[in-house]
């Protein structure tokens, strides 16, 4: 499995460094979604992914939370407190009923319509899968 992300991630170009470990993502996607509440959720999402997929940062830890956070801009003393308090546990337990009910198992899943694709993909792909459910290419001016 390894092999085969590492694979995916050097055709699309990705950053993607040894795997050694497995983590607990559930607070970084609760931290994710506060960052996201500040305007600042790809900063985050990017950060994230870079620390796990490329630098082994375990995102089961608060003080890496805490890091990424800080890095991108965010006030870390708040981040704390979301962290804390699990103040967006239910937004993200809503979010994995939603997951559960549209039988999504891997991320990132993109979906339109009744068409979905799984997992990192090259830029032709979504734009296969964007237009034959309907979509139009915007025009360059």
């Amino acid at each position: 499995m390894v092999s085969h992300l590492k694979h995916t991630a050097d055709e699309l170009g990705l950053p993607f460094g040894e795997r050694t470990m497995t983590c607990n993502s559930r607070l970084a996607q609760e931290l994710g979604l506060w960052a996201e509440s500040r305007g600042k959720g790809d900063s985050f999402h990017m950060a994230a992914f870079r620390a796990y997929f490329a630098d082994s940062i375990n995102l089961a830890l608060i003080p890496n939370l805490l890091k990424l956070a800080k890095d991108i801009g965010l006030p870390q003393e708040e981040a704390e407190k979301v962290l804390t308090s699990r103040s967006f546990k239910d937004a993200v337990d809503q979010d994995w009923a939603e997951s559960r009910f549209k039988s999504i198992t891997a991320v990132p899943t993109f979906i339109m319509n009744n068409h979905k694709l799984v997992g990192a993909q090259s830029y032709e792909n979504l734009v296969q899968l964007v237009t034959e459910n309907g979509a139009e290419m915007k025009k360059q001016l």
